[in-house]
């Protein structure tokens, strides 16, 4: 990722979610990867980590819940297939708004995707 610097830069912004859209040339589990390297390179411990992705449209979804020195976030990162790792743009979201946009982008990869038992437990959760 050659935008590590703005991820690290909104991951001490107000907000408990960051999220994060962007273009990958990688898979969904070098994208994962790369991304929990960053938070990790940056002192944060993952506490959770979770992907998901579709095979007929080349985009995913991974999540990383981290903690540093009493804080919590939690970094969206809605990707899509490109030649190259480029940032599209980063938000700071409250609870609920963070929370509303999580949902929808899983329910926008797949809708049998609800009917998983992690989802269900995941969405009892928050």
């Amino acid at each position: 990722m050659n935008f590590e610097k703005d991820i690290l830069k909104n991951l001490e912004r107000e907000g408990l979610w960051t999220v994060i859209t962007f273009k990958t040339p990688h898979g969904p589990g070098e994208t994962l990867d790369n991304l929990v390297r960053v938070v990790e390179d940056a002192g944060w411990k993952v506490t959770f980590k979770a992907n998901w992705w579709t095979a007929d449209i080349p985009y995913g979804l991974v999540r990383v819940d981290a903690e540093k020195d009493g804080r919590e976030k939690i970094i969206l990162g809605k990707w899509i297939l490109g030649k190259e790792c480029r940032l599209i743009k980063i938000d700071n979201l409250d609870l609920a708004k963070g929370r509303e946009e999580f949902f929808k982008m899983v329910d926008s990869i797949t809708s049998t995707l609800i009917y998983d038992p992690v989802i269900r437990t995941m969405r009892e959760q928050y």
